[in-house]
Formats: structure tokens, C-alpha cells, sequence
């Protein structure tokens, strides 16, 4: 099977959602003839032209609106974020209008809108432009919030949001654009609600989702060393969870540690802790683990910023631990 990048996927799903509905469009910063800042959009705008990919001005608040409004009137809008980080000045068209004008309507109008954004730390960014922030979009009823990890669940799932009838934060992460991973030319749409066991093991269970899930395999391996069996979960989507493979793999390995770029405090991982706990307590042999980021905002030093991130050697320690 071929093998290509992380940020070549995503272009392909979009290139091919858009040859087939052309009702497609996308809208964002950059995303026309420059392609994008990491060429996610690459070619789009030479082939689809500028009705469908439009350059917007430096107004996210402006154009999520304008995605809302061409969603609920029969166009499926792709509008990009450049930055999760800029969502913060869009609350109130993601919060208060994209995620609750379907019900607001009393089901007349559907919001099939994709919004792409990236996230993450880990190249010396600096405290605004390195947040992991899909715990705070989760907790919004009407949202689905999904982070792929690998360039096969990029281009299966970014189709699959694209056809969705609800709208999706579609969550990338700067550091896994150009990484590599096999995706097979025929189609294929990867579902927005199931995790991935993408390593079985019967000692430990270790959720993780987007970069941290390579953190995951990489201390998976290095625990095999010392003879500890992990089971590796990619969560992949943050909201809706799905319970039933976690809970499947908790009843086996009797042990879960949870691994996310988000802050430790009420993040996602916070959130899991309280379900496992209610559906699966007598199975549990130990308390369950959270790694993650300190509750501190990310400096720009790239030796500071390691520091505040979780490292595989913090997985490795805190599972040892146990």
C-alpha cells in the first residue's frame, strides 16, 4: 500500500468530497493560492476556483458566521482555524449558534459544517498559539470533536465529517502533518464515533488521543521490555466517547492510564476518570492515571515547553507505578 503524509490525506479527502458534491466549500486564512499554511489546501483553489475555496480576511468570528449561514441554506461548508487558538475570538458563532441552531430551529435546520483547526505544543509556538483545547468544545452539546492521529483516520474521517449532517470540529495537530502512514487509493470513510485499539495488551490499558497516541505506542514498547503488556486505545473521537471499547479493555487489564497534550485539570481525561470509575469500578486493580500537560500556560522556550508537555518517559514511569 502507498504511503503518504498526514497533511497529503487530508488534501485528498477534501479534493475528492469536492469532486463529488459541489456543493462543497471551503473558507479560511490562506487556504486559496498559498495552499495553506501546512498545504492542506494545496492545488484546491487552481482546480475549484475561488467561488469554492475563498481567502478570508483575518476574521474568524466573520466567517464561522458565514460558514453557519451557507450550512442551514443547502451548502456544506469547510471553514479552517488556522490555529485552535483563534477559535477563542469565535465562541460565540461555535457555542451559541453553530452547535445549537439545529435545536434552536426545533429540527428544521441542519448544520452539516466542518470546522478543521489544529492544535498542540511542541515547536516553541509560545503560550497562544500551542493550546490543546477539545476538552473546552467537548463539553458543548451539539459539537462532535474528533482528533485522528494518522493520515488513514485523517482522510476516512475528515470524508466522513464532510457528509455528516451535524456539525464537527475536526482537530488536527501541527506536528503530525508531516508524518507518514499507509492509505490505500480506493475509497473509504472511517466513522466519527468509535476509538481504535491499535495495540492489545493485558496489564495496562492506555488511552490517548491524536499525537499522544504515538507517545502511547512508544512507551507500550519500551514497557514490553520490562515484560509489562499495554493495550494501546486511540480514542480518536473526544465527544461522542466510546465507552463500550474502553470499558471492554478496562475489564481486561484492570489498570488505565490516560494520556492527553491537554492540560491535566478538567480535561478529557478528567472526564473518562468519572465514567470508568461509575461503569467499571470493581474491575479496577489501582486508581486511574491521567499524563498530561502542567496547568501552565506554554512557554516559548522549547526546553521549558518539553518540560510542561507529557513525555513517553512519564507514561513509562507513571505505568511502573502502578
Amino acid at each position: 500500500m502507498r504511503t503518504i503524509t498526514y497533511s497529503e490525506a487530508l488534501n485528498e479527502a477534501l479534493h475528492e468530497e469536492m469532486q463529488k458534491d459541489g456543493n462543497i466549500v471551503l473558507l479560511g486564512e490562506d487556504i486559496g493560492q498559498y495552499g495553506g499554511v501546512f498545504k492542506v489546501t494545496k492545488n484546491l483553489f487552481e482546480e475549484f476556483g475561488a467561488k469554492r475555496v475563498v481567502d478570508t480576511p483575518i476574521s474568524e468570528n466573520g466567517f464561522i458566521g458565514m460558514g453557519l449561514g451557507a450550512a442551514m441554506t443547502g451548502l456544506r461548508p469547510v471553514t479552517e482555524l488556522m490555529w485552535i487558538d483563534f477559535a477563542m475570538v469565535a465562541m460565540d458563532q461555535i457555542v451559541n449558534q453553530v452547535a445549537k441552531m439545529k435545536y434552536m430551529s426545533g429540527g428544521q435546520v441542519n448544520v452539516p459544517m466542518v470546522i478543521r483547526t489544529q492544535e498542540g505544543a511542541g515547536r516553541g509556538n509560545g503560550a497562544q498559539h500551542s493550546q490543546s483545547l477539545e476538552s473546552m468544545f467537548a463539553q458543548v452539546p451539539g459539537l462532535k470533536v474528533v482528533s485522528p492521529s494518522n493520515p488513514y483516520d485523517a482522510k476516512g474521517m475528515l470524508k466522513s465529517a464532510i457528509r455528516d449532517e451535524a456539525p464537527v470540529l475536526f482537530i488536527e495537530n501541527k506536528l503530525l502533518y508531516f508524518t507518514k502512514g499507509e492509505v490505500p487509493e480506493q475509497e473509504y470513510t472511517v466513522t466519527l464515533d468509535k476509538a481504535s485499539v491499535i495495540r492489545n495488551g493485558e496489564d495496562v490499558t492506555i488511552i490517548a488521543n491524536s499525537r499522544m497516541v504515538h507517545f502511547a505506542q512508544e512507551a507500550a514498547e519500551e514497557l514490553k521490555q520490562d515484560g509489562i503488556s499495554a493495550e494501546v486505545i486511540d480514542l480518536r473521537s473526544i465527544s461522542p466517547i466510546d465507552m463500550d471499547t474502553i470499558l471492554t479493555s478496562v475489564k481486561k487489564t484492570c489498570r488505565v492510564v490516560l494520556v492527553h497534550e491537554a492540560h491535566r485539570s478538567f480535561g478529557w481525561g478528567a472526564e473518562l476518570v468519572a465514567r470508568i470509575q461509575k461503569e467499571a469500578f470493581d474491575y479496577l486493580d489501582t486508581p486511574i492515571e491521567r499524563v498530561a500537560s502542567e496547568d501552565v500556560p506554554f512557554p516559548y522556550s522549547l526546553k521549558l515547553e518539553k518540560e510542561v508537555m507529557p513525555q513517553v518517559q512519564d507514561i513509562v514511569r507513571v505505568v511502573k507505578g502502578m
